[in-house]
């Protein structure tokens, strides 16, 4: 997939009198991009408020037509679906990923792997708007939780059967975590975890 300028945003900043290199800098991309992209404007005589209302792909096929618009050879999965999946207890990228490739299996249509199937997912999201990214700093947080489904256990004397709900800490910074079972989920049994920590 080809990564596309951001037209649109090159064209706004132009037009708020920033210097080429400042917008090359201010949006992490190349100043050739940004060159390139003034130039096409004014050869196509386009203007910030001829493109205001338009949409970002909309403004790179006006200055760009027919430039990288190839579509992956990959059976695209539907990611609004795997969106709401994730949110179902249990359901992570790895189990939708083989669901997918199970379904491109049968209808005989190729299939990406995993690492490019969360890749775009990610895109998907961020496009969503729903991501936001929280700086850690190491040592000063713990986040805690009941987790997941339910477990069964089993007394191997009596043989009764109980439920068992799954306390789980973890640092955000370092990403350690710790987990441990209780009967239930009652403030009692909360403090006890709470107190460890």
């Amino acid at each position: 997939m080809v990564r596309k300028i951001k037209a649109k945003t090159i064209l706004r900043l132009d037009e708020r009198g920033l210097s080429g290199r400042a917008i090359a800098k201010s949006q992490g991309i190349a100043r050739r991009s940004v060159a390139e992209t003034l130039d096409a404007a004014r050869t196509a005589g386009i203007g910030w408020a001829d493109v205001a209302g338009k949409t970002d792909d909309e403004v790179y096929a006006l200055l760009f037509p027919g430039r990288g618009g190839h579509e992956s050879v990959y059976e695209q999965p539907d990611w609004a679906g795997v969106h709401r999946e994730l949110a179902r207890v249990g359901v992570t990228l790895r189990i939708l990923h083989g669901e997918y490739m199970d379904g491109c299996r049968q209808t005989g249509k190729p299939y990406m792997g995993y690492d490019r199937f969360c890749k775009l997912y990610a895109a998907y999201v961020l496009k969503l708007g729903v991501t936001s990214r929280v700086e850690h700093k190491a040592g000063r947080t713990i986040e805690v939780d009941w987790a997941g489904k339910t477990m069964r256990v089993v007394d191997p004397v009596t043989g009764d059967v109980a439920t068992a709900y799954l306390f789980v800490a973890v640092l955000p910074f370092s990403r350690y975590a710790f987990a441990e079972p209780a009967l239930d989920m009652g403030q009692n049994s909360w403090l006890s975890f709470v107190k460890l920590m």
